[in-house]
């Protein structure tokens, strides 16, 4: 009698191992496109019997895309922008990335805008708040980071006072980057009366999407008219001059002009998803006119409908490029196809320069960009150090003529997981402004012989660090 169960029990097991193997290859073929993955994760499920297979259905099914679009269904619907008239106003050679930009973002470029750029907090954070103090009936802000230290509570306070004289207030601030047990500055304003909403964010930490999901969005939109984003988070490390323990530069820029509806439609579409509020009417959708020369578009990019839009942008604009791609960005971790794009663009004689911090804030990050920078320096391009301390912007410039700039990461989450904003700009004086910026902020190159010198154990180290690539 036991023989014959041990037969029933291992031909039982057989099924069972054969049945989720060929669902884990069905699945596959349908929703895996990487090859070399979709090879990996069916020999997986085959050669490892059960286990294989909940390992798939673990950590292979890219749930947060699904998850993403769920929290996004029965919510009320937003009045949506205008379709994006064909950009016919360039008539050299990027023209066909303004067009490509039209298809991908489904955001017109739009002309007649005005644009300053803002170095660190010192000086950007005053124009915010002096601008907070001036809005007279609207103002929506969203951090990723809002501390409530010095800087954090100046912000508050101005929030405070323009909620109280009657302007409309509404700030989002992320669930886990504003803190995810205690966000101070979340419950300072909600005492206050300000209508605060946190991103993403559940009192179940099994609820949590934790790294995912995560709002990297920094915006501040004041009557609808003027805007201001960037890289700049809220917190007293962007204050140079007060010599915070952990000084991060960055930059901002402060918008006026039709783009400022676009920022608007994108903080509107973040509020309705996490408050379940629609902002609509002329105090958040005002009338705007041309007030400068810019051509200027919002880039949005995350884990739903917007999944890699910024890094299509960015694909699309080292194609295009004919004689120079310059990138400055805290963490260089792109996927294989962005490393091949700038590889041939430098072979096709443009010149790439790629700076990145001598040291970051995040050790492990430090370990997986160096395998990442080896087939770059071998093909040609430039990769600068910037000098402590820590620089935390991210900005690229092509030909002197395109600029992007924003909050995004050259990395798998930035360009897949998270929600991004970055500001695609056409204007040739801003794109000189920001490559004389670069250029001020390298130091020393990354070379191939230092590369090739490092000790066995660290390149083991990096590597092994490579592969978490998708993570990071």
């Amino acid at each position: 009698m036991p023989g014959i169960l041990d037969k029933i029990d291992a031909g039982g097991l057989s099924a069972v191992h054969i049945l989720l193997a060929i669902c884990v290859t069905i699945h596959v073929l349908f929703h895996k496109r990487d090859i070399g993955a979709s090879v990996g994760w069916i020999g997986l499920a085959w050669l490892s019997p059960i286990f294989g297979s909940i390992l798939y259905f673990i950590f292979g099914i890219n749930r947060v895309k699904r998850r993403a679009s769920q929290l996004r269904e029965g919510r009320p619907v937003l009045p949506e922008a205008a379709s994006p008239v064909m950009s016919a106003g360039r008539d050299d050679h990027l023209a066909s990335l303004e067009r490509a930009g039209d298809v991908i973002t489904q955001n017109e470029a739009e002309r007649g805008n005005l644009v300053a750029i803002l170095h660190n907090g010192g000086e950007a954070y005053p124009k915010m708040i002096a601008a907070i103090e001036a809005a007279e009936v609207s103002i929506a802000l969203s951090s990723y980071i809002f501390r409530a230290d010095d800087t954090g509570n100046k912000f508050i306070e101005a929030l405070i006072r323009a909620r109280r004289r009657g302007a409309d207030v509404r700030v989002l601030i992320d669930g886990i980057g504003g803190g995810y047990f205690l966000s101070p500055a979340y419950k300072r304003l909600r005492r206050n009366g300000v209508p605060a909403c946190r991103f993403m964010h559940s009192t179940l930490p099994w609820r949590m999407p934790f790294l995912n999901l995560r709002t990297h969005k920094k915006i501040l939109i004041l009557d609808g008219r003027i805007a201001f984003t960037g890289g700049l988070n809220i917190g007293d490390e962007n204050v140079l001059a007060n010599l915070p323990r952990h000084p991060v530069r960055d930059t901002h820029l402060r918008f006026e002009g039709p783009v400022v509806a676009q920022l608007s439609r994108a903080f509107a579409a973040d509020w309705l998803l996490a408050a379940g509020e629609a902002l609509a009417g002329g105090k958040w959708f005002p009338s705007l006119d041309k007030i400068g020369d810019a051509v200027a578009r919002v880039i949005l990019s995350g884990p739903d409908e917007d999944i890699e839009k910024i890094e299509f942008m960015i694909l699309e604009a080292i194609a295009c490029a004919r004689q120079s791609i310059k990138v400055m960005t805290p963490y260089f971790l792109p996927g294989e196809r962005m490393i091949t794009a700038l590889a041939l663009a430098s072979m096709r004689g443009v010149k790439v320069d790629i700076i990145v911090p001598t040291r970051s804030n995040h050790l492990i990050i430090d370990w997986a960009m160096r395998p990442q920078i080896g087939p770059l320096v071998s093909a040609g391009c430039q990769i600068w150090r910037s000098p402590q301390p820590f620089d935390h912007s991210k900005i690229m410039t092509v030909d002197g003529i395109w600029c992007l700039i924003g909050g995004a990461n050259w990395d798998v989450r930035s360009f897949r997981l998270n929600f991004e904003l970055d500001m695609e700009i056409y204007h040739s004086e801003i794109a000189q402004h920001l490559d004389a910026l670069m250029a001020a902020t390298r130091a020393t190159p990354i070379t191939a012989a230092e590369l090739d010198s490092l000790p066995l154990a660290l390149k083991l180290i990096d590597n092994g660090a490579r592969l978490l690539l998708p993570y990071l």
